[in-house]
C-alpha cells in the first residue's frame, strides 16, 4: 500500500532560492495545547450542529487569546471539541492564503492537508488545461483533502478522488459538500494502486513526496513511486498529469511526457508531467496569467561582460532550463556560465524575468559596499545572491544601511570572480 500526500532538483544553472528546511510530518496533536486535531472522531464531531456552531464562535480568534477562549468554552462544551474547533479555525486561517478566504472559511482541513495541498490558483489552471484537452472525467489518485478535485469539478469535470487515509477522505467529502460539488465528485477510501481507472478520460496522480525524514528527492522513493504513476498515466485514454517536485532531474522525465514547471506570483510551486499532450516538450508557466514559455532547445547563452541591465529569470524558467530562451528574448548573455543571471545592454521587458538597471559593479568587498551605500544614502537594501556563500542578513548587519533611498545588491560571480552589482528594479 502506498501513502498519498494528505491534501494534496537539478538545474543547469545555480538558483537563488534556498531549499526549504523540511518540516516534520504532523501527527495527532495534544488537546491541552489547543492544537489542530488530525483525528477522525474530532472531525466528525466538528461536522455536527454543535461542532459547527462552536467553530463559528471561535472564528477569527486571536492566537494570543486562545487560552482564555478555550478556558471559557470548556465550561459549557467538551474539552476535546473546543480544542478541535480552535485547531480547525487556525487551519482555516492558514489555508486562506492557499484557497482564498471565502473557500477556506467553508472548507475542512487537516494539518497535512493545508501544508501539502495544491494552491487553488494552480489547481484551477491545471483543471483548465484538462478541460481544453476535451477531458470530461478524471481519476484523481492521492486526492488528499480535495484541492485538485474541487478545481476540476468547478471546470465541469467529473472526478473520482481516491485516498487511503480515512481522516483525509472525510475532509474531502466534507469539502465537496461544503462547496456544493457532490454531484461531480466521488470520494473513495482505497489504495490507489487497486483502483480501476478505466472509466475515466484522464488520470491525475499526486504522489507523497515527504517521509519520516522530510522531503523525498528520489522520484522512485515517492509513494507511489514515479514509475508506477507513469505506468498509470500511460493507460489514460485521453490525457494524464503527474505532480512532481520542482527539483525533479530532467533525465528522470520520460521521453513521451511533456514537462511543465509552474510558478505563482514568482514562487515555484510544482512540476507536472503531462501525457497525451506534446511529448518531449518543456515549458515554464507563470501565474497569474497564465504565461507560457516553451523550450526551443537553444544552446547555452554566451558569457559576456556585464551590460547596463541585469535580468533575473523566474524560478520556473530556471527549473525548466529555459534561461537561454530568456537571454535570446532580451539579446543578452550570462554573467557566468553556471549562474542564471542574464545581462544585456538594452531594456527588453519580458514577463519571464525581472529587469534591474545596474549602476555599479565592483569586486566583492564589504567595506567598499558600505562606503558606496553611505554615499548614496541607501537605507533599504535588498540582497540577492547566486554563487555566493555570503548570507544576506550577515551582509546587512555589516554594511548597516542608513538613508532614504533603496537599492538592490547582487552577490554573484562574473566570469568566475566574486562580484557585487548594485542597481534597482526597472
Amino acid at each position: 500500500m502506498y501513502d498519498c500526500p494528505h491534501g494534496a532538483g537539478s538545474s543547469q544553472y545555480m538558483a537563488s532560492t534556498p531549499v526549504p528546511t523540511p518540516r516534520r510530518r504532523h501527527t495527532v496533536h495534544r488537546l491541552a495545547h489547543n492544537e489542530p486535531v488530525n483525528d477522525l472522531d474530532a472531525l466528525h464531531a466538528l461536522l455536527t450542529p454543535e461542532g459547527r456552531a462552536l467553530l463559528a464562535e471561535v472564528r477569527g480568534t486571536d492566537p494570543a487569546r486562545e487560552l482564555a477562549v478555550a478556558t471559557r468554552l470548556r465550561r459549557t462544551h467538551p474539552a476535546e471539541l473546543v480544542s478541535a474547533a480552535l485547531g480547525q479555525a487556525r487551519l482555516r486561517q492558514r489555508a486562506a492564503a492557499k484557497f482564498g478566504a471565502a473557500d477556506a472559511e467553508r472548507m475542512w482541513f487537516t494539518p497535512n492537508g493545508v501544508e501539502q495541498s495544491t494552491r487553488a490558483s494552480v489547481a484551477a489552471y491545471r483543471a483548465r488545461r484538462f478541460a481544453d484537452l476535451g477531458v470530461t472525467s478524471v481519476a484523481d489518485l492521492c486526492g488528499g483533502i480535495g484541492g485538485d478535485a474541487l478545481a476540476l469539478a468547478r471546470a465541469g469535470i467529473r472526478v473520482l478522488a481516491v485516498d487511503r487515509d480515512p481522516v483525509t477522505v472525510a475532509a474531502a467529502r466534507a469539502n465537496a459538500e461544503a462547496l456544493g460539488l457532490t454531484d461531480l465528485i466521488e470520494v473513495r477510501e482505497a489504495d490507489v494502486t487497486e483502483v480501476d481507472t478505466g472509466g475515466y478520460d484522464a488520470v491525475f496522480v499526486d504522489p507523497a513526496r515527504r517521509g519520516g525524514r522530510g522531503r523525498i528527492f528520489d522520484p522512485e522513493a515517492y509513494s507511489p513511486p514515479l514509475s508506477w504513476a507513469v505506468a498509470a498515466a500511460r493507460t489514460a485514454p485521453r490525457a494524464a498529469a503527474l505532480k512532481v517536485a520542482p527539483g525533479i532531474p530532467h533525465e528522470a522525465v520520460p521521453e513521451d511526457a511533456e514537462a511543465e514547471w509552474i510558478s505563482d506570483g514568482g514562487d515555484v510551486k510544482e512540476a507536472v508531467l503531462w501525457f497525451g499532450t506534446e511529448p518531449g516538450a518543456v515549458r515554464a508557466t507563470l501565474l497569474p496569467g497564465p504565461r507560457g514559455l516553451l523550450s526551443r532547445h537553444l544552446p547555452d547563452p554566451p558569457v559576456r561582460t556585464p551590460g547596463r541591465f541585469l535580468y533575473e529569470p523566474d524560478g520556473a524558467v530556471i527549473r525548466a532550463h529555459l534561461v537561454a530562451e530568456v537571454a535570446d528574448q532580451v539579446g543578452g548573455g550570462l554573467l557566468d556560465a553556471t549562474i542564471a543571471y542574464v545581462t544585456a545592454d538594452a531594456l527588453h521587458p519580458t514577463p519571464y524575468a525581472t529587469a534591474y538597471e545596474i549602476t555599479d559593479l565592483l569586486p566583492f568587498n564589504v567595506k567598499k559596499l558600505k562606503a558606496l551605500l553611505r554615499e548614496r544614502g541607501v537605507g533599504v537594501l535588498t540582497v540577492k545572491k547566486r554563487g555566493s556563500a555570503v548570507e544576506p542578513e550577515e551582509l546587512r548587519r555589516k554594511v548597516k544601511p542608513e538613508g532614504p533611498h533603496a537599492a538592490t545588491v547582487f552577490l554573484t560571480r562574473v566570469a568566475g570572480a566574486p562580484t557585487m552589482l548594485i542597481g534597482h528594479p526597472v
